[in-house]
């Protein structure tokens, strides 16, 4: 197949980035797709299992990585950032930011012996900060590239103290001390796609969720936090413990709508999370099947193929109770249980639950930084700040030559970031090919 002259960029290295990136290179155009994380997989690679299927997250995802990785016209530039975008549709140059691992890329081969040797342990990122690593790090285990980083702010050496233990200890010379960030400059970029994903209203601010607890009951985790909990290769190894006292979970409350749906927060439904919810109870009571669930929610939204079977399948096989109430706050017993109170909204009266554990469904918000890229490329955002598109065109911007794709531009599931994906990189490959 002839390569197209013109190649094209994508920002962001999640599932729906990586769907774009290889629908376009599968046509024969090159693509440079920017991550600014060490690793590509975005959030998709943080989950133990997808629904309505209930697969293993990573076992959809590792060979898209792979497949990503080792396609020959696709440049993965991670630990990367877009800094400037001059042009216009079909002729656009594009500055990117390389951020210094302090790693050879060609020299690593991820054995993991210098992050055995680094005496500095810091909160784990990945793992939503529930347990350590190193200061030298894969950012998880499956990431690709398989590159070790060092992390600046936390490396002793590099915070002006005596250490250098890693490069000591590195058989194959991989450690360097002496690399500098780096702008690199790519020319002849015919098309733009954005797939930089999201963030969640934890990540910036706790207060919509002090009422619940968070940060302040160790019993009182997050969605995502819950996810890692349950990963067999997250920091409790597939076994689900209360932080605690360690003893396995049996009465879970999970409540949604935390931060959405709330005019004194973000007045928008997050589109998944009922669907994620019941996926994590089910997986719950695989992990103990006396285990009971609670699920306090406003409004039901199933709007996906086999969703409402799902949902059924829940109340039915995996004794999930659905109570229609809007949970007003969490208070703790003297043994750290958490008490939901909240107003049934069936009897409309005042009502107490005792749980081991609550998991608060939190509000998917815009990805960090994204005022700023928006800036860059010349992109109007909406009244939330997620990357505004044409009414009945949901993958194209304000800007022509830019198209969208994913949670960027609003809460959305896999399935459908992936199918917006591939309708992203149809149209750029029509910018690029010529086409309208």
């Amino acid at each position: 197949m002839a390569k197209a002259s013109k190649s094209a960029l994508v920002i962001g290295g999640g599932i729906a980035g990586i769907q774009a990136s290889l629908d376009l290179a599968d046509m024969g155009i090159h693509v440079d797709m920017i991550e600014k994380k060490p690793c590509i997989g975005g959030r998709m690679a943080q989950l133990d299992k997808t629904f309505p299927t209930n697969d293993c997250s990573i076992c959809i995802l590792a060979p898209k990585l792979s497949e990503c990785y080792r396609h020959p016209n696709i440049k993965i530039h991670s630990f990367s950032e877009v800094q400037k975008v001059e042009g216009t549709a079909g002729n656009f140059t594009v500055d990117v930011l390389r951020h210094a691992r302090y790693v050879k890329e060609d020299e690593c081969i991820n054995c993991g012996i210098c992050a055995e040797k680094c005496p500095m342990r810091v909160d784990d990122e990945f793992d939503r900060q529930l347990r350590k690593r190193k200061a030298i790090y894969m950012y998880y285990l499956q990431g690709v590239p398989a590159i070790m980083t060092i992390d600046k702010e936390k490396c002793l050496y590099l915070t002006k103290e005596a250490c250098r233990i890693c490069e000591k200890n590195c058989e194959r010379d991989a450690i360097d001390f002496e690399q500098k960030d780096e702008v690199v400059t790519i020319n002849d970029v015919g098309s733009i796609i954005v797939a930089a994903g999201y963030n969640l209203i934890e990540d910036v601010e706790n207060e919509v969720l002090k009422n619940y607890g968070y940060k302040k009951y160790r019993n009182v985790v997050t969605a995502l936090e819950f996810e890692r909990m349950e990963c067999a290769s997250g920091p409790q190894e597939g076994h689900l413990k209360r932080f605690s006292d360690g003893e396995t979970p049996k009465k879970i409350a999970f409540l949604q709508c935390i931060g959405s749906r709330n005019i004194r927060s973000k007045k928008y439904c997050s589109s998944i999370c009922c669907m994620y919810t019941t996926k994590e109870a089910m997986i719950a009571y695989e992990h103990n099947n006396e285990l009971e669930s609670y699920v306090f929610y406003i409004d039901m939204r199933a709007g996906g193929k086999g969703f409402q079977n799902f949902l059924k399948r829940g109340a039915e096989e995996y004794n999930i109770k659905y109570v229609k109430s809007k949970a007003a706050q969490v208070q703790i017993d003297n043994e750290e249980n958490p008490i939901i109170v909240y107003e049934d909204l069936d009897t409309a009266e005042i009502k107490q639950l005792k749980v081991d554990l609550v998991v608060l469904a939190t509000c998917i918000i815009p990805p960090e930084g994204i005022e700023n890229l928006a800036g860059t490329l010349g992109v109007e955002l909406d009244e939330y700040k997620f990357i505004k598109t044409k009414p009945f065109y949901p993958v194209e911007t304000s800007k022509d030559g830019i198209f969208t794709c994913g949670c960027v531009h609003e809460p959305m599931d896999i399935p459908r970031s992936v199918s917006e994906a591939s309708g992203a990189a149809a149209r750029a490959a029509e910018v690029i090919k010529g086409g309208l």
